[in-house]
């Protein structure tokens, strides 16, 4: 007997809608993936919520984002094992203190947890893969900024974060850029523990001290800009110093907007936690067949550093970027 050509097409689908009927759904309706942030009050975080909650609808999966509203490098360690006695799906987490977090990110990978970790790094742990910035080359673009602006000599203050690796990269990628202009030293280090207020406090000791001229002041970190500017601001000093701050709080926006800080480095977090949770989804579904399983594998099965890149905001662009920004407004939970 002949069958038609097209019932037998039709014949096909239907095997093939039967048989994906039966099949197993991909992702599990308790599938969880887990951010756990630093300072997570910070505009930057939200930030990253936000690439959280859009990863979670594109891929169908429960996403959280945890710690505390301070930097508080125990707390954090406190809300991180907290998530792995949760057994989640995988843990995404900036490290406020690499080596704090070490044994307590091996433990959740012998437990068969994949963690990535993000924004900050703990590079001597056993987490799969860090997304972030290349602090180093980071560093580089503050101190060719600085520089320029100085002119190429002058005192610089930098301000940063005492225990977090990304800071101190980003430090080593400054000094590494001021070898090129020998007449820019660095006089004086700020650790403003992630609070404007004390970033704030601590410009306005150095300035009134006068122990050093300052000329210029770094931020390495969200906070020191927008508090170098406000003290500068109160000293009535704006413009006469300089400053080159790092990532887009609004408040430092504003502030170059004023005129009052001269550019700033920004960073991705959206993307960062957009891709982190997709790679870890990857490795909890073992979606990566160059080996049986991810935490099986004699190598990484995925990229270990994946550099999620930065822009530069000044006068000249911060109209353009803000549009932008206003253009893709972003969700909360």
């Amino acid at each position: 007997m002949n069958i038609p050509k097209y019932l037998l097409g039709l014949s096909g689908v239907a095997v093939a809608l039967s048989l994906g009927a039966c099949e197993k759904p991909y992702h599990e309706p308790a599938e969880r993936y887990v951010l756990v942030g630093a300072n997570i009050n910070l505009p930057y975080w939200q930030e990253a919520q936000a690439g959280l909650i859009d990863i979670a609808k594109t891929i169908g999966v429960k996403v959280a984002m945890v710690g505390p509203s301070t930097l508080a490098p125990d707390e954090e360690l406190k809300a991180f094992n907290q998530v792995v006695d949760e057994k989640p799906s995988g843990i995404l987490v900036s490290v406020s203190d690499a080596g704090l977090f070490r044994e307590a990110i091996d433990k959740a990978i012998l437990q068969g947890i994949p963690v990535i970790c993000m924004d900050a790094d703990s590079p001597d742990s056993r987490r799969v893969l860090f997304i972030g910035t290349d602090n180093f080359r980071a560093g580089q673009e503050s101190g060719k900024i600085v520089a320029k602006v100085l002119a190429g000599t002058g005192n610089v203050a930098v301000i940063g974060l005492a225990a977090q690796l990304n800071t101190a990269d980003r430090r080593r990628g400054l000094e590494d850029a001021l070898k090129q202009y020998p007449g820019i030293k660095i006089v004086s280090s700020i650790d403003d523990k992630g609070d404007p207020a004390v970033a704030d406090d601590a410009v306005k000791e150095l300035i009134q001290s006068k122990k050093q001229k300052i000329d210029g002041i770094v931020g390495l970190e969200a906070s020191g800009g927008q508090g170098a500017a406000d003290a500068l601001h109160l000293l009535d000093m704006t413009g006469k110093v300089k400053i080159v701050a790092f990532d887009k709080e609004p408040a430092t926006l504003d502030a170059i907007e004023r005129g009052w800080i001269t550019a700033t480095i920004t960073q991705k977090p959206y993307v960062m936690a957009f891709y982190g949770v997709r790679f870890l989804d990857d490795l909890h579904h073992n979606a990566v067949h160059e080996f049986k399983d991810w935490a099986t594998a004699p190598a990484d099965p995925l990229p270990t550093f994946v550099d999620t890149g930065t822009a530069v905001i000044d006068s000249a662009n911060l109209a353009t970027f803000r549009k932008a920004l206003a253009e893709h407004p972003k969700p909360g939970l």
